[in-house]
């Protein structure tokens, strides 16, 4: 029987870096659910994004999503094809996030994920996984930050990777990204009333992930 562990947050968090060691910790799969929404933004671009549902859907249904692996070495691949650093911009991420307010991408991408926490055990990290896709879940944590030290984070990330963003833009792209994920009519973004919420601001990624490892082993 398959075992799912949330972790939601708003972009530029941290989410990833826990969610992989909190999976490495538990010896299952890591699910990077943003990743899945911006394969869907890179794949299918921005001509897209305003097509009539019908034409969407036709577009989803030729996507397939697969993971091998865990923990940090766990592997999310489209088609076959594992996606790199070009699905990592900030453009991409506001393309996606664009995607995301569009009920068949997230229809069909709730049933994919779902499909994937049938088939193996996994850490799922996203912005709805404890409130729309996986209810049930019996752990779920919710990480946040204010958006100046997410988007410091972010361009720290981004630069280790070889792209280099400024620090005022990346702030305001994630505010307006807040914006809209925090204010969507679908499946907003906030806490499962039921998640553990933790702040992050002024916590190294060691403290947050004692505080989730304490608790998953109570």
């Amino acid at each position: 029987m398959s075992r799912v562990i949330t972790l939601d947050g708003p972009a530029g968090v941290g989410k990833s870096t826990i969610a992989k060691r909190v999976a490495e910790h538990c010896g299952i799969a890591y699910l990077d659910t943003g990743a899945m929404f911006r394969i869907v933004a890179k794949t299918l671009g921005p001509k897209n994004v305003a097509v009539p549902d019908e034409e969407l859907a036709r577009a989803l249904a030729s996507l397939s999503f697969s993971l091998s692996g865990s923990g940090g070495g766990t592997s999310l691949a489209c088609n076959g094809e594992v996606a790199g650093q070009e699905i990592r911009t900030e453009e991409v991420g506001k393309l996606a996030s664009d995607y995301a307010t569009r009920p068949a991408v997230r229809a069909y991408l709730k049933k994919a994920q779902q499909d994937l926490g049938k088939a193996y055990s996994l850490v799922a990290e996203g912005r709805d996984m404890g409130t729309a896709v996986f209810p049930d879940a019996p752990y779920k944590f919710f990480l946040d930050a204010s958006p100046e030290v997410r988007a410091l984070r972010r361009v720290r990330q981004l630069a280790e990777n070889g792209v280099i963003e400024d620090v005022a833009k990346v702030t305001r792209q994630i505010r307006e990204r807040d914006e809209q994920d925090r204010n969507r009519a679908l499946a907003p973004l906030k806490a499962a009333d039921d998640a553990i919420v933790i702040d992050t601001s002024n916590l190294t990624v060691a403290q947050v992930f004692q505080t989730i490892a304490q608790a998953l082993d109570e």
